[in-house]
């Protein structure tokens, strides 16, 4: 019973080293990729944004126009009709 239970305590220690092994030869196979890029030189202008805007500073004299026809039957009517 001592040589089973010994022998399979070797066996997992085995399993364990080569597993730890192998996880470490892994990882020093993968190195970072390292890329150069050469130096480019832009020439140029840097284009400033136009804008102007106008202000109005007199009022706006305006009424309410009380509307004659109802254009509540002509609304209706383009809703039954079929879009397209």
């Amino acid at each position: 019973m001592k040589r089973a239970t010994s022998a399979i305590l070797l066996a997992l220690m085995l399993v364990a080293l080569t597993a730890s092994l192998a996880l470490g030869q892994r990882a020093k196979k993968r190195q970072p990729r390292v890329i150069q890029l050469e130096e480019i030189v832009i020439e140029g202008r840097v284009q400033k944004p136009n804008a102007f805007y106008i202000l109005n500073r007199s009022n706006l004299g305006y009424e309410v126009l009380e509307l004659r026809t109802s254009f509540l039957r002509k609304v209706v009517r383009s809703v039954q009709k079929e879009p397209f």
